[in-house]
C-alpha cells in the first residue's frame, strides 16, 4: 500500500464526520452556555418555557461541550493521525462512519431528552439509559476500529499518541458504563454513599481518562510536527501516560471532603491530587523543551497556536486542582464559581484549546487544500481565548466573594446583589465564545466543503 494511497484526500471520513460534528456542535454548546449565562441575569426570562429554564439548559450545556464539541474534536484529530503514525489505512471508515451517526443521534437524543426534563439527575451523568448504552456502543466501536488499525500498521513502534487515544477508548468505555450505573436501567444510581463515591469515580475520570489523554495525544502529534523537531523525551512521554493512569483514578472523591465518606478515600484523593504534579509536568516539560526555541514555528501554524496555548491552560487548571483538594482551600471554593470557572479552564480552556488545534492543524492535511480562511481562524483564536481567560478572571472573583461570605454565615440570597454585575460581564464574554463558535462552524465547513483552492 502506497503512502500516497493511505493519505489521499477523498479518504479521512471518519475524520472529516467528527470534524463537522465538533464544529456544529460546539455552536450549539456554547449557545446554550450563553442562554444559561443570561438566565442567572434575568431568571424571569424563561420562566414559562420549561424546556430551556436553567435547570435543562445546564446539563444539555454540559454535556454538549463534553461530548459534542470538545470529544468529537479530539477525535477527529486522532482519526487523522493515528493511521498516519502506525503508516496505514484506518481499518474500516464504514465502521467510523457507523460510529460518528451513532454518536450524532445520541446527542440528538440527549438534547430532546434533557429539554423535556428526562434526567438521571447525577453530575456528567444526566442522560437517560437508552443514550447512556448508544455512547457505550460508541466508545466500543471507536476502540476496536482503533485497535484494529494497529494490528494492521506497517510501523512496529507505537508512539506515545496512539497509546493515549487507544487508552481514551477503551477506559472511558468501561468508566462511562459503571458511572452510569448501567445495570440499573431504571435509576442510572445506586443509592445513598456509594452512588456518590462511584459517581465521582467517573465524574473525574470523564475528564481524566478521556480529554485529558486525547489532549495529550493530539499536543504529543501537532507540537513536534509543527515545530520540524523530535520530542523532547519519549520516556518522559511514558512516565505521563502511566503515571496518569495510575493517580488520576482516584482523585475523584476530593469532590466529596464535606461527605461522610471513609476518612481513609478521602486521604486518597488528597494525596493524588497533589500527585497530579507528576503526570501533568511531565507531559508539559516534554512539550514545552520540544518546542523551545521554536515558538516562532509554534505561532505560524494556527492549529499549533491553539494547541500550545491549550497546554498553558492545562498547567492552571491543574495548579488550581491540585490546591483545590486541599480541606482548608475547599472550605471556601466548595459549591460556588470558583468551580465553574475551574471547569471553564480546564474544559473549555486546555481540552476546548486543543481541540480546536487538533482540528485546524488536520483539516488542510485531510482535504489536500489550504485553510479556508486563517484570518477567521485567528479571529476565533482570540475570541475563545480573551472569553475563557475573562471567565477565569471573573467566576474565580465570584467565587471568593461566595465562598467568604458563605464561611462567615451569610446567606445565599443576600450575596446575589453584590455579584450581579459579575453575571453580567459572563454573560457578555459568553457573546464572544459563541461568535467564535459560528465563525469556527463558517471556517471548518468552507474548507471542507469549498472547491480546492479556494481560500480567503
Amino acid at each position: 500500500m502506497s503512502n500516497a494511497m493511505a493519505t489521499s484526500p477523498e479518504k479521512h471520513l471518519t475524520a472529516r464526520g467528527f470534524c463537522i460534528t465538533s464544529a456544529c456542535w460546539m455552536a450549539v454548546a456554547t449557545f446554550m452556555g450563553l442562554l444559561g449565562a443570561i438566565e442567572l441575569v434575568a431568571p424571569d426570562l424563561t420562566e414559562n418555557l420549561g424546556w430551556i429554564v436553567f435547570g435543562r439548559v445546564r446539563p444539555i450545556h454540559v454535556n454538549l461541550v463534553l461530548f459534542g464539541f470538545v470529544t468529537p474534536g479530539l477525535l477527529s484529530a486522532a482519526y487523522y493521525f493515528v493511521p498516519k503514525l502506525l503508516r496505514t489505512r484506518l481499518y474500516s471508515e464504514k465502521l467510523g462512519l457507523v460510529t460518528v451517526i451513532t454518536w450524532n443521534l445520541a446527542l440528538v437524543a440527549g438534547v430532546a431528552t434533557l429539554a423535556a426534563g428526562l434526567s438521571q439527575g447525577r453530575e456528567y451523568a444526566e442522560l437517560i439509559w437508552p443514550i447512556d448504552m448508544a455512547i457505550v456502543i460508541a466508545f466500543g466501536l471507536i476502540f476496536f476500529n482503533l485497535i484494529m488499525t494497529v494490528k494492521q500498521r506497517n510501523e512496529p513502534l507505537l508512539y506515545v499518541s496512539v497509546w493515549y487515544v487507544l487508552a481514551a477508548a477503551l477506559l472511558t468505555g468501561v468508566t462511562f458504563a459503571l458511572g452510569n450505573v448501567v445495570w440499573q436501567p431504571d435509576s442510572g444510581a445506586l443509592v445513598g454513599i456509594p452512588d456518590a463515591i462511584l459517581l465521582w469515580f467517573y465524574g473525574h475520570n470523564i475528564f481524566g481518562l478521556l480529554l485529558t489523554p486525547l489532549s495529550a495525544a493530539v499536543a504529543y502529534y501537532v507540537i513536534p510536527r509543527a515545530c520540524r523537531a523530535p520530542l523532547y523525551s519519549h520516556t518522559l512521554s511514558l512516565l505521563g501516560f502511566w503515571s496518569l493512569i495510575v493517580i488520576y483514578t482516584h482523585v475523584g472523591t476530593h469532590h466529596l471532603l464535606q461527605v461522610p465518606v471513609p476518612t481513609w478515600l478521602k486521604v486518597v484523593a488528597i494525596v493524588d491530587s497533589i500527585a497530579m504534579v507528576i503526570p501533568v509536568m511531565a507531559f508539559l516539560i516534554n512539550i514545552w523543551y520540544t518546542a523551545r526555541g521554536k515558538l516562532g514555528e509554534v505561532h505560524a501554524d494556527v492549529g499549533a497556536k491553539f494547541v500550545f496555548t491549550g497546554t498553558i491552560m492545562y498547567f492552571f487548571v491543574s495548579i488550581q486542582g491540585s490546591m483545590m483538594a486541599l480541606p482548608q482551600v475547599q472550605r471556601v471554593t466548595h459549591f460556588n464559581n470558583w468551580v465553574v470557572a475551574h471547569a471553564h479552564i480546564g474544559v473549555l480552556g486546555f481540552a476546548g484549546m486543543i481541540a480546536l488545534g487538533g482540528l485546524y492543524y488536520v483539516l488542510p492535511r485531510m482535504t489536500g487544500k489550504p485553510l479556508y480562511s486563517r484570518f477567521l481562524a485567528d479571529l476565533q483564536y482570540w475570541l475563545v481565548l480573551i472569553g475563557i481567560s475573562g471567565f477565569a478572571i471573573v467566576l474565580t472573583i465570584v467565587g471568593l466573594i461566595q465562598g467568604n461570605a458563605w464561611l462567615n454565615g451569610e446567606t445565599v440570597y443576600r450575596v446575589l446583589p453584590e455579584i450581579h454585575i459579575y453575571y453580567i460581564t459572563r454573560a457578555s464574554l459568553g457573546v464572544m465564545i459563541f461568535c467564535g463558535a459560528l465563525i469556527g462552524l463558517f471556517n471548518i465547513a468552507k474548507t471542507l466543503l469549498a472547491p480546492s483552492g479556494e481560500n480567503a
